[in-house]
Parts: C-alpha cells; sequence; structure tokens
C-alpha cells in the first residue's frame, strides 16, 4: 500500500470548489511516512464567517475520522463511513475542522474487528467507535499551530498500532486500479482482469473498501464529470458520457443528476 509523499491537489469530489475555498482555509497535509500506506491525506479547514454557508461534498469511496469545533460548542471527533450521498455542512461563525482522509482499504487496519461496510453511510462518535479516545479531540483542534495540530493527528493514528494486512493492500491497490483506469467499466470484466471472481471482488470490497466496486467505477465517473464541469468552459457532455463509458448521455445526466442534485448543464451554468 505505498502512496505519493504529498498529498493530491485535485478538488474532486468538493461541490463547487472556488466558493468554498473564497469562504474557508483549507489546506491538505501529508501524515507522518509510517502512516502514507494507509492515508490519503489530511485536510484542514477554519473559518470566520459574517453569514451561514453550506459546504457540499460527493465523498470519495473512503472513510473518514473528523475532528470538528464549532464555535464555543464541546470540541468532539467522530468516524465518518463512506457516504452514499451527496454531503451538506452547514458552516457559521467560526470553527475549526481537522480530517484524516483514509485511502479506500486503508482504514481497516485500524478498526480490524469489523468490516468497513459496518461503517458506510454512519457517522459515529470516536469514543463509540474507538473507545479511549475521548481527549483526542481537544489535543489535535486546540494548538494554534498547524504543525502540532498535524503531529497530533500522527501520534493519535499511531497510537492505534496499525498492523499490515496483504488483503487491506489488494483493496486499496484495486481500487486505485479503477481511480485511474477508465477502461475499467464492468465488474465481471475487472475481476477476470485481476484473476478473481465477481463474488470474491465483491467480498473484499465489502470488507476492505466498505462499498461495492460497481459503486467505486461509478463514484469515480462522477468525480471526473464535476471536476469537468467546473473546469471547462464549455463541455461537450455526450463525448464525456462516451468516454467515461456510459452507453449514451442520458445515463450520465441521471447518475449525476441522482449524485450532485442538478443536471450536469445546469450545474456548469
Amino acid at each position: 500500500m505505498a502512496g505519493p509523499d504529498s498529498p493530491r491537489r485535485d478538488t474532486r469530489g468538493i461541490v463547487d470548489a472556488p466558493e468554498l475555498f473564497a469562504r474557508v482555509r483549507f489546506r491538505r497535509r501529508a501524515p507522518a511516512p509510517a502512516l502514507r500506506p494507509y492515508l490519503e491525506h489530511y485536510w484542514l479547514i477554519d473559518w470566520d464567517l459574517a453569514e451561514p454557508y453550506a459546504s457540499h461534498v460527493v465523498p470519495h469511496p473512503s472513510v473518514n475520522i473528523v475532528f470538528q469545533r464549532h464555535g464555543t460548542a464541546p470540541d468532539f471527533g467522530e468516524v465518518s463511513g463512506i457516504g452514499l450521498e451527496l454531503f451538506t455542512q452547514k458552516l457559521e461563525a467560526t470553527g475549526r475542522v481537522c480530517g484524516i482522509q483514509f485511502r479506500p482499504g486503508g482504514f481497516r487496519p485500524f478498526a480490524p474487528a469489523v468490516p468497513v461496510s459496518h461503517w458506510t453511510g454512519r457517522r459515529v462518535l470516536l469514543d463509540d467507535a474507538l473507545p479511549g479516545h475521548e481527549a483526542v479531540p481537544g489535543a489535535v483542534l486546540g494548538p494554534r499551530d498547524e504543525d502540532a495540530r498535524v503531529a497530533a493527528l500522527d501520534a493519535f493514528l499511531l497510537s492505534l498500532a496499525p498492523a499490515p494486512d496483504p488483503q487491506a493492500a489488494l483493496a486499496a491497490a484495486l481500487a486505485d486500479r479503477i481511480r485511474h483506469d477508465r477502461s475499467i467499466l464492468r465488474v465481471e470484466d475487472f475481476a477476470r482482469s485481476e484473476g478473481m471472481s465477481a463474488r470474491s471482488l465483491q467480498r473484499l470490497f465489502a470488507a476492505y473498501v466498505g462499498v461495492s466496486p460497481k459503486w467505486v467505477i461509478l463514484r469515480y465517473r462522477i468525480h471526473e464529470a464535476l471536476e469537468r464541469a467546473e473546469s471547462e468552459a464549455a463541455v461537450d457532455w455526450s463525448a464525456l458520457a462516451a468516454e467515461l463509458g456510459y452507453s449514451d448521455q442520458a445515463h450520465l445526466v441521471r447518475d449525476f443528476t441522482a449524485t450532485v442534485g442538478v443536471p450536469p448543464t445546469a450545474y456548469a451554468s
């Protein structure tokens, strides 16, 4: 499970990223080297808003641990399983978030007792999910210095002592191939190319990723369409549908609308 030394720079999954970045201070930070096989990155947000703002994210096939401070309310942390729908978070007044985005397949070594599908669609308070860590949110969110917050995140995860798991590494490699290889369109064909049955691939993804391989294929398609809608002045939706492996433009429009809430042409405009 190898990963890059620096966080990715794309905005895939963030709906109207320029609008969000105009209102909050958003950064990604790399974890300690020992944690990089399991993590995408840390993500840090601070805000001080005159008016409330709702952020929207099309979730990745990743579990997150999120530490949050909203105004004067008590700090808290939660395990956020893969979200199956558009995630909306209202931000107001002042606040701070320090998040941990795991790689697909990367969370299971930190919580090996249950399959990752156990967390899918759920948000569970940290001390309920990982008992004995009730003091961690304050330790992570408290420091004014950003490097100190990153160090606290490193210390927390290293204390969980993740053990290398060949099945987790395999799931991560397969999910990464789906992310980058646009020729992967059908679960049966993908499984065959990896010398697996479709059933065994599905079992692996349920246990170590948390969603089906078909869901991962579809979600990465929507991320691509969302990014293209934001970055290109005029998108040829018919050509993009073919490029992403859809049977026709209408199929892409249905998936995009069901996930984001508006048709792609309305979103682009």
